[in-house]
């Protein structure tokens, strides 16, 4: 006889405004024990001394977290002039200073070099594995880390407001894996200055803004009233820019047991105007209800995952 699982078979989204000073891992935990629920991921891990959006998956939803792992993101950080750490950010050790203190209208005109495709060094101290090992538990360890420059995508980045000498804030619009660090560090070599990240906040995770987060707080005082359910969105929300195909309760119980489905030629052309280049990946939808994630070849659908809302 199977062991029912512990928790309530709850599914969708939390879009939590993270506070300061909590672990990624610790504001899943909270989550999850505040709904009670299964199951519950978060997609890409947030600093503790970073606040901001950490969309936080229930149940069914963990099954969408790699579609938002991939996301583009949004940041707003502000860089603190004069001292460079060791990990970039205002608790490191110092390692260098300087009385260098570049203008606002020298960052803006030192930005362009930063956008678009460019090779960008991980920080040492960063989750990044080698040899098995996270490369910031060899560097606190005293190892020399050297990383290899990996491409990504910065799509915008932007002055916000110098409010003094010593300090400059920026917005920033990425893709995945792009580290705030190293671009503070490398701005700050190209001006010949030291610096590091004061402030840090993720403002944007694909679909999930901080217009409409939730803090941990506000969610904790739902859940004395049992009204924690109202903050909380659907699997799909997750899914951006996958194309959604609405399909027959037949086809949606064939697809739940594993098996394809065959598409009529405009079924198929519809899909094929939704797809982003290089991708098949198709939401299947029966009744307003996520049925399965499923990949289109030939003319069919297979089902890839099975959600069971």
């Amino acid at each position: 006889m199977a062991r029912r699982k512990k928790g309530q078979a709850i599914s969708g989204w939390i879009n939590l405004d993270k506070p300061y000073d909590l672990t990624s891992t610790f504001a899943v935990g909270r989550i999850r024990r505040l709904f009670d629920a299964q199951k519950a991921g978060h997609a890409g891990t947030l600093d503790p001394l970073a606040t901001g959006i950490l969309p936080i998956a229930l149940g069914e939803a963990t099954k969408t977290v790699p579609f938002l792992v991939d996301a583009d993101k949004g940041y707003r950080f502000t860089i603190a002039w004069g001292r460079t750490t060791a990990t970039f950010d205002r608790e490191g050790e110092t390692i260098a200073s300087s009385d260098v203190r570049p203008t606002p209208e020298q960052v803006a005109a030192a930005l362009p070099a930063f956008i678009g495709q460019i090779d960008q060094v991980p920080p040492a101290y960063s989750a990044i594995k080698v040899d098995g090992e996270r490369a910031y538990d060899l560097a606190r360890a005293g190892e020399t880390v050297e990383l290899a420059a990996r491409k990504v995508d910065v799509f915008d980045i932007r002055v916000v407001e110098a409010p003094d000498a010593d300090h400059i804030t920026l917005d920033m619009d990425c893709g995945k894996g792009t580290y705030v660090r190293a671009i503070v560090r490398d701005l700050a070599d190209t001006l010949g200055a030291c610096g590091h990240v004061s402030a840090l906040r993720r403002t944007r995770v694909g679909r999930f803004r901080q217009e409409n987060a939730v803090a941990l707080e506000t969610l904790e005082n739902l859940g004395y009233e049992a009204r924690q359910s109202e903050a909380l969105l659907p699997v799909e929300t997750a899914l951006d820019d996958i194309p959604v195909l609405a399909v027959t309760d037949e086809d949606a119980f064939r697809l739940k047991q594993g098996r394809s489905i065959v598409l009529v030629p405009r079924q198929v052309e519809a899909v094929k105007a939704g797809l982003k280049p290089g991708s098949r990946t198709v939401s299947a939808m029966a009744g307003g209800t996520m049925v399965a994630l499923c990949e289109m070849r030939a003319g069919r659908l297979e089902p890839s995952r099975v959600f069971n809302l």
